[in-house]
């Protein structure tokens, strides 16, 4: 909380308190891993040589660059009891299967967290459980967060903050309890709409590494990625609605504009063949989509093993094109992926344009280009949200080329 008022006022901490030790635990990188020169050095200027000037701060790498390589170089260098916190199932397994390829941990050293399990050496657990409040409980009562115990449960010398922007609200409560650990937090951007960075800084630490997405890209590290916006307009029946709507339902009219669906196989046809994600904010519109398609549509009600499969399928060609709701936001590991048009989004957020355009971003075997299309709206607030959305790839380095639907 100190740090936090001192952050607002202008002063940023530089916290030398150093740091409790937790249970040692060595954890071995695989002899087959190749760590870029970037990753390491992030690792390292978190870590910086174990003194007090290290070991709590954030690493700021674009998607795709392989921050969770970051945070095992991390695990390796601490050699302490590990705890890994993200934003959801998919993204656990991908950590799980990441530290079993890729060090030397075994099955029983690394595990999900689950209320009553045992606590192995490394737990993975997702935001959501840690905050996970008991019915009819308040956020002050005490016991209203039964999990947060985790925090304190075993003698943890290192906590990783994944997609560490998102963090929630009731884990800045844990402050005063993390504060005497390693702290580690990995993210593609910083960016918070609602311009709580600084808590973000308070909890972890400051930024310990960055390196621009374009000098990523030029070094062959992640894809190149062309960037399109595709201008169409509302058919007449819908203006009038548009016109007559109150405000807070105008974005939703622009958003689900039912002549999305046909510039949707416009765009489409131009990339015929290519592994193609869909992704969107609103059900209907995609469950529309998906049955246009014919093709499977993902959202926060699929079951955790019909997601996995289906990303599987995806990964090994039997499936060409996926429909994706935000949970396609996050933590998705589709390299293959080489178009992704976005046709409906959270307003004007430039977190999660930044987080779309990541989906793409893995590099591709033969060194083919991505691109990243966004459908939006004619002279509706969509194409006021649509600029607000660019402006950090745009900081970037990136740009859009604007296409009307007549020319796609």
């Amino acid at each position: 909380m100190l740090k936090q008022q001192l952050i607002e006022v202008g002063w940023p901490v530089d916290d030398q308190a150093g740091y409790t030790d937790g249970a040692a635990f060595a954890v071995q990188l695989s002899a087959t891993l190749q760590v870029r020169d970037y990753q390491q050095e992030a690792a390292e200027a978190f870590y910086r040589a174990g003194s007090e000037k290290g070991g709590s701060g954030v690493v700021v790498l674009a998607p795709g660059a392989g921050k969770t390589v970051v945070g095992m170089v991390a695990m390796s260098l601490v050699g302490q009891r590990t705890l890994v916190l993200t934003t959801n199932r998919t993204s656990i397994n991908q950590w799980y299967r990441e530290l079993l390829n890729k060090t030397d941990l075994s099955p029983e050293d690394v595990s999900e967290y689950a209320a009553g399990k045992a606590l192995t050496p490394v737990t993975l657990c997702t935001y959501q459980m840690l905050t996970h409040r008991k019915r009819g409980s308040l956020s002050g009562d005490d016991g209203a967060y039964p999990h947060l115990a985790l925090i304190g449960a075993s003698e943890w010398g290192l906590i990783i903050y994944d997609e560490v922007h998102l963090l929630p609200a009731p884990v800045f409560r844990l402050t005063a309890e993390v504060q005497a650990r390693r702290r580690l937090g990995l993210t593609a951007t910083l960016i918070r709409e609602d311009g709580r960075e600084g808590d973000v800084f308070a909890l972890i630490g400051p930024k310990r590494y960055d390196q621009p997405w374009k000098t990523l890209e030029a070094q062959g590290w992640i894809a190149q990625a062309h960037c399109l916006e595709v201008r169409l307009r509302l058919p007449p029946e819908e203006r009038v609605q548009y016109a007559v709507a109150p405000d807070q339902d105008k974005h939703r009219i622009a958003a689900e504009n039912p002549a999305k669906r046909t510039v949707l196989r416009q765009v489409m046809a131009r990339h015929s063949g290519l592994p193609t994600l869909i992704i969107g904010q609103f059900l209907d519109q995609l469950e529309l989509i998906g049955a246009d398609l014919e093709v499977p549509v993902i959202t926060g009600k699929t079951p955790q093993r019909t997601r996995e499969d289906l990303f599987q399928a995806f990964r090994e060609g039997r499936l060409k094109t996926l429909v994706l709701s935000k949970v396609g936001n996050f933590a998705l590991d589709l390299p293959d992926a080489e178009v992704l048009i976005q046709v409906s989004g959270a307003f004007g957020s430039r977190q999660e344009e930044a987080q779309r355009l990541g989906r793409l971003l893995r590099p591709k075997a033969d060194g083919r280009a991505a691109y990243f299309y966004s459908l939006v709206t004619r002279e509706t607030s969509e194409e006021d949200f649509a600029h607000h959305r660019q402006l950090f790839l745009a900081a970037q380095g990136y740009s859009y080329g604007i296409l009307d639907e007549d020319e796609v």
